[in-house]
């Protein structure tokens, strides 16, 4: 899965969206989802990450200033030491979202919390769902309140 992941997060970087952004929100991964550790270390002293706290029942970003900067969270997902600065929404020029599975039709399936989902309709920003070829469907099921994606990038092609 990690030469898989590396493949997709090199066709983000191809992303005009990606190149022009300063500040980026994006995730550590789960056991099954497109691993980010090596890419959040590549880029965290080149454009300003902001890494996702989970606070109830919602997420708040904050920026990622390193590997002393984190803490093992909710879930025993990697998040951001509470104490490490919060970015105002309005200056997040792109949003990399994971989930469980994506459609052509640009829908998210996510985990079933709503984490994103609640996020996504604070954000006025692109969004960019990253997946493995695998996890691409033809559709998927959508509530009213799912958020597409701008683009989907996957090992094998983006779009």
């Amino acid at each position: 899965m990690q030469d898989l992941s590396a493949k997709i997060m090199k066709r983000l970087e191809e992303t005009e969206l990606f190149q022009q952004a300063s500040c980026i929100a994006l995730y550590h991964a789960l056991p099954g989802e497109v691993q980010t550790a090596d890419f959040i270390e590549k880029w965290y002293q080149k454009k300003q990450l902001l890494l996702p706290i989970v606070k109830g029942e919602d997420l708040q970003l904050r920026l990622y200033a390193g590997k002393e900067s984190l803490e093992i969270g909710a879930f025993g997902i990697l998040e951001p030491k509470e104490s490490c600065l919060s970015i105002p929404e309005s200056d997040i020029d792109l949003v990399i979202v994971p989930g469980v599975a994506f459609d052509r039709q640009h829908n998210r399936l996510g985990r079933g919390k709503g984490f994103y989902d609640r996020l996504l309709t604070t954000l006025q920003t692109p969004k960019i769902g990253i997946c493995y070829d695998f996890q691409l469907k033809e559709s998927i099921p959508v509530e009213p309140f799912d958020k597409k994606m701008d683009i989907i990038v996957t090992e094998k092609e983006t779009f």
